[in-house]
């Protein structure tokens, strides 16, 4: 089974940290976003990962390697320019067209969801299966009764009537004939996929998840990631 890294972004937000490291090599505490990454998915079978890079690539190779110290293989796909996240992934076909489906994950998001689930749904027609997780508040809720009385306070909750995209996908090569050669998967891809009724989702429940996207996501799940 093999499992495509998009790590390929600047990350702006997260500068100047990302000015000399790019994203998924962030650490947090002891090792680096995208080997969290690696090892969650080898827990589900997967000993194979393409990384797709561009910002700071060589990072990369000193950091990860040919994966022997995470006891998997790792092959990479470069970014001459930034292709987004739909050309990062096209950009690794070659790699890919003969496999009969294969995971890609966001290179910025931890969390512990069973993968597994989304092959469950992957019958045909579908090219595609996406993991959806309750869209996390950013702020604390005020519950308030009737009379306007307060009656609890709940911090950052989880909106269970929203779903939001948790980043992480599994495809059919079938999926090559959706993505651009420049421009992000959720903005190309997805929709004619949506409208072609070959995209399934899967939504989890009580999962861990966080995507690293400003400096205060990092101390966030650094407290997330010791915890648990």
């Amino acid at each position: 089974m093999k499992a495509v890294i998009l790590a390929g972004g600047q990350g702006k937000r997260l500068r100047p940290i990302t000015e000399t490291t790019p994203k998924p090599l962030i650490r947090i505490l002891d090792k680096p976003i995208i080997a969290y990454q690696m090892e969650w998915l080898k827990r589900f079978g997967v000993k194979e990962f393409i990384i797709c890079v561009g910002h700071l690539k060589e990072k990369f190779i000193e950091e990860i390697g040919g994966g022997r110290n995470f006891m998997v293989k790792v092959a990479y796909v470069v970014e001459d320019e930034p292709l987004g996240t739909g050309g990062g992934l096209k950009n690794a076909e070659y790699l890919l067209k003969s496999e009969e489906f294969f995971y890609v994950v966001n290179g910025d998001v931890i969390t512990n969801l069973n993968p597994v689930e989304l092959l469950k749904v992957l019958d045909s027609p579908t090219v595609g299966v996406i993991a959806l997780i309750p869209l996390p508040s950013p702020y604390g809720i005020v519950k308030v009764d009737s009379d306007n009385l307060v009656k609890s306070f709940e911090e950052k909750p989880q909106i269970v009537d929203y779903w939001i995209n948790a980043g992480v996908y599994v495809f059919r090569p079938d999926v090559f004939n959706y993505l651009p050669s420049k421009g992000d998967i959720e903005k190309t891809a997805f929709p004619q996929l949506a409208r072609e009724n070959k995209l399934k989702a899967v939504k989890y429940h009580e999962v861990i998840w966080k995507s690293i996207d400003t400096h205060k996501d990092i101390e966030e799940v650094e407290k997330m990631v010791k915890s648990n």
